[in-house]
């Protein structure tokens, strides 16, 4: 009985862990935020203008959907950046533009709880195959990991 309440278990604990991994394999990070949408959106606009940051739309998805009669949970998603740490990233492969301004989307899970999702700079770096710019996108890293946290807690 033990023996298979283990494997279970062990089942288990591997599937979600499966699961983690094709997440991250997908390139997106993931933060849970203790506020809703709209107060996340403008806690992390608040946050990045501080920071230095160019803000340069909000867009609202549930608005878009409701002005066209269908649902949508709120979804919003703020383009921000600064062309001081953007350029390089252009200068180190010209595709990377095709993301940049970075975005920042914070929506509602089906259980009501509110996520901000960011591509993650590292798979942006594989993605377009970016060589030399392992400083540029280790500081990325680090103020995405900061601003969604900061907007989130």
């Amino acid at each position: 009985m033990l023996a298979k309440m283990l494997a279970k278990i062990t089942a288990t604990t591997l599937l979600l862990l499966l699961s983690l991994a094709a997440v991250a394999a997908q390139g997106v990070v993931n933060v849970q935020s203790n506020h809703s949408v709209a107060a996340t959106a403008t806690r992390f606009e608040s946050i990045a203008t501080d920071k230095g940051l160019t803000v340069f739309n909000r867009i609202d998805h549930g608005a878009g959907a409701a002005k066209v009669g269908m649902a949508l949970p709120p979804t919003q998603i703020i383009l921000f950046g600064n062309p001081k740490v953007g350029t390089p990233l252009m200068q180190c492969q010209r595709t990377a533009a095709i993301d940049l301004p970075q975005k920042m989307l914070i929506w509602q899970d089906e259980a009501g709880k509110v996520w901000l999702s960011y591509n993650d700079p590292q798979y942006l770096k594989a993605r377009h195959k970016l060589q030399g710019c392992d400083e540029v996108v280790a500081k990325i890293t680090k103020v995405l990991s900061k601003l969604s946290k900061a907007a989130a807690n």
